[in-house]
């Protein structure tokens, strides 16, 4: 079981405090707060070798280089690929799915041809497609929610047809906090040899993934995740594809590391993963993720996924209590978002906030699902491994608190 105590002693920001109030921080979903070995080893990278990789012999640049892409094959390691060239490193989940928009949307997608994607879909889900629809003129299809706040895999079946290209669906809601079935999903995109994309921005840090699954029809094709919602630096993702989409997409961006061969008649590419990394990566950042992963490996991610659970069960019980308050969904995976009844999410978020607890309010960057649901927005709160059974005591009686200033 997880030792709090220890593992909250990991993070200094958790000693912070707001408005002199202890810091109680709950908007995990929206980022994680770093370990203190994370950022030791940001620190130590721009510190002991920070030089440009790939490019140069001198001693460090070798090392640099050699960190980098053990950083690359821990990543791999993680989330169950069978060889590092499938990871690509980007900005964060965002880039990762707009890199596939583009490059896949222009080397496979014509005039006529369907994307689906689910209702509950974070704007970075969403807008890389409409994007992609328009400038290719294929058509966007929506995977509506049933009467039980799920995905309706009876509608889904029914879109499915030999002019679907890609399904991109999120593998747990960012707002609704359930956990989609991606295994299912992509059994039945492949059966029209549709290919699939998993967001797994809200699922790595909490559940565990392997893109090898033992029936590999269950396989996506790809599958983004951000550093930063790992307890790892921001501005560092990782985009996982299988390797033979990759040799056919065309490259999303264009300039130095991506190249083979320049003249100034015609370029050729760089092999993978190369091919799409131009410029400079982020090589430091990319080994403070990997000792992100380092870290969440030591604990043990099940550990980590019992206790999150635990206490996702127990602030659903204490939520329960409230007089008119309304848990939107059912949650599955440390996010709950709830309203209550004639008070505005941001008037509870700014009161809580006044208490020094931080919670997310508003659309949660998924605006068609609240206005789909009726809703001016939702209070979130979001779980990690250093949040406890207290925080959520204090979280409660703040609520109660913040309610009855509102009423």
């Amino acid at each position: 079981m997880l030792t709090l105590e220890t593992y909250r002693n990991d993070f200094p920001l958790l000693n912070e405090k707001v408005y002199g109030k202890q810091l109680v921080y709950l908007d995990n979903a929206a980022t994680t707060q770093k370990p203190q070995c994370v950022i030791d080893k940001l620190v130590e990278g721009y510190t002991h070798y920070n030089a440009n990789i790939h490019r140069a012999v001198h001693h460090l640049s070798q090392i640099a280089t050699q960190a980098h892409e053990e950083a690359r094959q821990k990543i791999a390691d993680f989330i169950g690929a069978t060889d590092k060239k499938s990871i690509i490193f980007t900005r964060g989940t965002t880039e990762a799915i707009n890199l596939v928009a583009f490059s896949f949307g222009e080397t496979f997608i014509s005039q006529g041809d369907e994307i689906i994607i689910s209702a509950v879909e974070h704007h970075s889900n969403l807008v890389p497609w409409q994007m992609m629809c328009e400038r290719k003129g294929a058509k966007l299809r929506i995977i509506p929610l049933n009467a039980n706040c799920q995905l309706d895999i009876e509608a889904y079946k029914g879109m499915l047809n030999e002019r679907t290209k890609l399904v991109a669906v999120a593998h747990v809601s960012n707002v609704l906090g359930m956990i989609n079935p991606i295994d299912e999903i992509a059994y039945l995109a492949h059966q029209v040899d549709a290919k699939v994309l998993i967001d797994g921005a809200q699922s790595v840090p909490h559940i565990k993934v392997s893109m090898a699954k033992e029936q590999p029809a269950m396989e996506p094709d790809f599958f983004a995740f951000s550093g930063h919602k790992i307890y790892g630096p921001t501005g560092i993702g990782v985009l996982y594809a299988k390797q033979e989409l990759l040799e056919q997409m065309i490259p999303y961006q264009g300039g130095g590391e991506m190249i083979d061969h320049v003249s100034f008649e015609r370029t050729t590419y760089n092999e993978l993963p190369y091919k799409f990394e131009a410029g400079t990566p982020d090589f430091i950042g990319s080994v403070a993720l990997a000792e992100a992963i380092d870290y969440v490996n030591r604990i043990g991610l099940q550990n980590i996924q019992d206790h999150e659970s635990a206490l996702l069960n127990y602030a659903l019980s204490q939520l329960q209590d409230i007089k008119g308050m309304r848990i939107i969904g059912q949650p599955q995976s440390g996010v709950i978002s709830f309203v209550v009844d004639h008070i505005h999410p941001y008037d509870i978020g700014m009161l809580l906030d006044k208490q020094g607890i931080a919670v997310r309010t508003g659309h949660h960057c998924a605006e068609p699902l609240i206005d789909m649901l009726g809703l001016p927005g939702t209070v979130r709160i979001s779980f990690a491994l250093y949040n406890t059974q207290e925080e959520i005591d204090i979280f409660i009686k703040a609520l109660h608190r913040t309610i009855a200033m509102l009423s």
